[in-house]
């Protein structure tokens, strides 16, 4: 059952820190989650959160930092010595802990690293840090278990025993040569079903999906999704075995990539937060609004051109707020399905295909709208047929202009190596109302001669 946080017992929380009550609040807290501690810590202030910190074992603390908000861990962090520092990360996998020395600064680092008590922990953790945050190398783990081809089963099952020591939880048994060469893989049901003196080089599996450690992460994370992995092997250069890639980490990313393209979506160029600083939020937000605002100015030249249309036929102008919202949604619907197919790589066929997929699919849709809109006008505003044909083929031409624009651009900047991303919201939006208003009044001076 979930753990809910309410407000009394956050009260109860810092009463108990309040009168320094160390036995009550590790009583209170003693069968709670380290994610719902960690979220209790982020309802506290930095320094009852610190106190908090402190007294629980290094056990639970170690798995609460991973939890934490990067605001509040960096706090934390800030008040502990290097030493104390290690003896958190002593009880982390080498991927967690390495990408919280990640975090600190370059002299704390080199303190914290030296304070390690395991030496092999710390090389690994070294090793890590390496790599790009954003690639397989920089998501992996040190700890797995690995078996040499030329072992015998017996053999096998003793050295897994002293692996497992250091491995959480054992999704694969990976199969390697003399030279630390990735092989494959061996199945658990074949080790206990298979004699104590049989090679494993006669059982394993040579099949094994595997990534490098220059891979991106998001390459990973669709790798994985794809083919349904629980864990992944992560290979160097020459082919050899440094490390394996768990689904938990994987979640974070697709976390983070869906973030990151939502906010793109929106009209936010960079990582931000509702609690960052607001010259952080501006400049994220402000290059899209002065985007807008450009196509703003040039939907008011296109207006001013079609004077004309303000003296003979003004009732065109009432509906032009109609046409602008209809290509901007039309636009970023196209848009969205689009990219959401390059995010999940499942788009096939040629683009000339897609387009006129998309085309069918919005002439049907502007037909209905377009009959709809007819029958509105004309009997519920009264105007006269002649305007609501008018509208109608504005309507289905604008639509049909919006999804192109909305499939071709998402797809042209994923060819140039852009975040697709970037095409829906205010640039998707934005360049379907210029084009929504020029072809409403082209149609309408052609139709009604103005």
């Amino acid at each position: 059952m979930e753990f809910k946080i309410s407000r009394d017992f956050i009260a109860q929380v810092e009463q108990y820190i309040e009168e320094n009550n160390e036995v009550q609040l590790q009583a209170l807290l003693k069968d709670i989650h380290y994610a719902d501690i960690a979220e209790i810590m982020e309802e506290l202030d930095s320094s009852d959160a610190s106190y908090l910190f402190h007294i629980l074992d290094s056990e639970k603390t170690a798995e609460i930092l991973l939890e934490l908000d990067e605001e509040i861990r960096e706090k934390i962090l800030k008040n502990l010595s290097a030493k104390e520092i290690a003896e958190e990360l002593d009880e982390l996998s080498t991927d967690d802990a390495a990408d919280i020395i990640a975090e600190l600064p370059e002299d704390k680092k080199e303190e914290v690293i030296q304070e390690l008590v395991d030496a092999e922990h710390a090389r690994d953790i070294v090793d890590l840090l390496r790599y790009d945050e954003d690639t397989a190398g920089g998501l992996m783990a040190k700890e797995l278990v690995k078996v040499n081809e030329n072992w015998n089963v017996l053999t096998c099952v003793k050295e897994m025993r002293i692996q497992a020591e250091n491995v959480q939880r054992v999704h694969s048994i990976y199969v390697v040569d003399d030279d630390n060469r990735l092989k494959g893989r061996l199945s658990l049901k074949d080790l206990l079903t298979t004699s104590t003196k049989t090679p494993i080089s006669e059982i394993y599996i040579k099949k094994v999906d595997f990534v490098k450690v220059n891979t991106p992460d998001v390459e990973v994370a669709r790798i994985m999704q794809k083919y349904d992995l629980e864990a992944i092997p992560v290979v160097d250069e020459l082919g050899r075995l440094v490390g394996r890639i768990t689904i938990d980490d994987v979640v974070d990313v697709i976390k983070e990539e869906a973030e990151k393209d939502y906010q793109l979506a929106a009209g936010i160029s960079q990582d931000v937060e509702a609690d960052d600083s607001i010259l952080d939020l501006t400049r994220a937000r402000l290059p899209w609004l002065v985007l807008a605002l450009f196509g703003g100015f040039i939907s008011v030249s296109l207006l001013e051109s079609f004077n004309a249309a303000m003296k003979h036929h003004k009732e065109l102008f009432f509906f032009t707020p109609l046409i602008a919202a209809m290509a901007g949604n039309v636009g970023v619907q196209s848009s969205a399905i689009i990219v959401q197919g390059l995010a999940n790589n499942s788009l096939s066929g040629s683009l000339w295909r897609r387009l006129i997929k998309e085309v069918s699919l919005t002439l049907l849709n502007g037909s209905i709208l377009a009959i709809l809109l007819v029958l509105g006008s004309h009997f519920l505003l009264g105007e006269g047929f002649n305007l609501a044909l008018t509208v109608s083929i504005s309507l289905i031409s604008v639509i049909v202009i919006a999804s192109l624009i909305g499939t071709f651009i998402p797809i042209l900047l994923d060819k140039i190596g852009i975040d697709p991303a970037l095409a829906t919201g205010p640039f998707i939006t934005t360049s379907n109302d210029i084009f929504g208003i020029l072809i409403y009044f082209s149609i309408a001076k052609v139709m009604l001669g103005f």
